[in-house]
């Protein structure tokens, strides 16, 4: 048969799609709409509420922002490192700085970045083979995943938002990003160039480390330079003056934060349905990190209904849970609506989308992967104790769902959820054994790792 798109076929089509009314009415709607907006089910908001059996005890204020940035993975856990903190101070307006952990990173991912070039040539990886052009198609992203940003607040600490506020190239990070890209791109060049000549680990090194002054200095003129001490005035909600410090950053996380949270206690569970990815089985993505000598990003693989009895367990004990998800799928953005049956794509264009990929098909053909992170707030159950619904407290400011919260169904959970976050408590003893094996290492463009490559 000829594969060509002939004028025969083409006129076939044509004749088909005029041949019914109602593809003329979609184009007529389509046309100056939102396909999205039109296709949106009233039913389905109709039937939305944000009411809840279980829900953490207070929610904090002021909802965050991440603006024009990648990261969603630092708010997210800022967000819920946050809750337990303000009740420990009886405060109820706060914000950890998020522009303080992500100085750290972008400092700490470009040594990262170029240990990495000098460990891949020391392989034998071509510069034009898939691995190196991968790490050199995006040397410096936004994203990051739950253990990064552990690695952050061990060797580095937290400081309220107040003593490390925001600048424009947190709030809208793509131009600081463009100047580390190509630096970065240069210092790897150099790196290869003295690694294939033969000279030794002192020499690559100290090449590093004279790379890396300029790399500070880049990013420490767009963001600022965080002060080695800082001093905290707050007011309880009794109106009583409290200070804390002067006192480090990392002092202040390990005498006022991990008391109430600690980072090393949360476990990261995924639900990778691929059939190549057993359940049961722990994974890393090859050169996925961001603290040269911290701790690897590690996968413990279980079915989705786990990871949704964990979440559950969690918020009913009063604890957000941080989660990892693909979020423009089936997703009503401005009504904030997570939900499978949200947009009805038969009723507009004759097809649904995704009608016959499973989630699975969806990871091997490319079609999903992690994209964002939240965190889960509330959550109802119903008589038999199935979770029904869940809250969820996005970082795009307050414009979006309800004040900046979204709804999620149970459904879309189990579809484009991918991670969560909890303490290790709520897991069972055989799941956490699982992270005794000795890890199974994926590529570094495996779809497992694409929530640290957002920008």
């Amino acid at each position: 048969m000829d594969p060509t798109l002939n004028k025969e076929i083409l006129d076939q089509f044509r004749q088909n799609f005029y041949s019914d009314d109602k593809n003329i009415f979609a184009q007529n709607v389509c046309s100056r709409v939102d396909p999205f907006e039109v296709c949106l089910s009233r039913k389905t908001l109709e039937e939305t509420h944000h009411v809840y059996e279980y829900k953490v005890e207070s929610e904090a204020k002021p909802v965050s922002n991440q603006k024009n940035s990648g990261r969603c993975w630092i708010f997210a856990t800022l967000n819920v490192i946050r809750l337990p903190f303000m009740k420990h101070l009886n405060i109820d307006d706060f914000e950890f700085s998020q522009a303080y952990l992500f100085f750290w990173d972008k400092i700490e991912r470009c040594n990262f970045f170029l240990n990495n070039i000098v460990e891949t040539a020391k392989r034998g990886e071509s510069v034009d083979g898939r691995l190196v052009s991968f790490l050199l198609n995006d040397p410096i992203s936004d994203g990051g995943q739950w253990d990064m940003v552990g690695n952050l607040i061990n060797k580095h600490g937290l400081i309220p938002k107040k003593c490390f506020p925001e600048s424009f190239s947190c709030e809208s990070s793509a131009k600081m990003n463009q100047i580390l890209k190509t630096k970065l791109r240069e210092y790897a060049k150099v790196i290869r160039d003295l690694i294939s000549k033969g000279e030794g680990d002192l020499k690559v090194q100290n090449m590093i480390r004279d790379q890396m002054n300029n790399i500070y200095r880049i990013v420490g003129i767009c963001l600022g330079v965080p002060n080695e001490t800082f001093t905290f005035n707050y007011y309880d909600k009794n109106k009583t003056y409290h200070s804390i410090g002067p006192i480090t950053p990392k002092a202040f996380y390990e005498e006022h934060v991990k008391p109430v949270f600690d980072v090393d206690n949360k476990v990261c569970i995924v639900t990778d349905p691929r059939p190549s990815n057993e359940y049961g089985k722990v994974y890393t993505v090859d050169c996925l990190g961001n603290v040269v000598g911290g701790r690897a990003c590690i996968y413990n693989n279980q079915p989705v209904e786990l990871l949704l009895e964990a979440t559950a367990k969690s918020i009913k004990d009063g604890e957000a849970v941080w989660f990892g998800c693909e979020v423009m799928k089936r997703f009503a953005g401005k009504q904030g609506i997570l939900d499978l049956q949200v947009h009805n794509f038969p009723l507009v264009f004759g097809v649904d989308i995704q009608a016959t990929m499973s989630k699975a098909d969806r990871l091997i053909y490319g079609d999903s992967a992690m994209s964002h992170a939240m965190v889960f707030t509330a959550v109802s159950l119903d008589e038999q104790g199935t979770v029904t619904k869940l809250r969820v407290e996005n970082s795009w400011g307050e414009d979006r769902g309800e004040k900046g919260y979204l709804i999620m169904s149970t459904e879309w959970f189990k579809e484009y959820v991918f991670e969560v976050v909890v303490d290790k408590k709520y897991i069972p003893l055989d799941v956490l054994d699982v992270f005794k094996q000795e890890p199974i290492v994926l590529p570094a463009w495996d779809p497992m790792g694409t929530l640290a490559n957002v920008s």
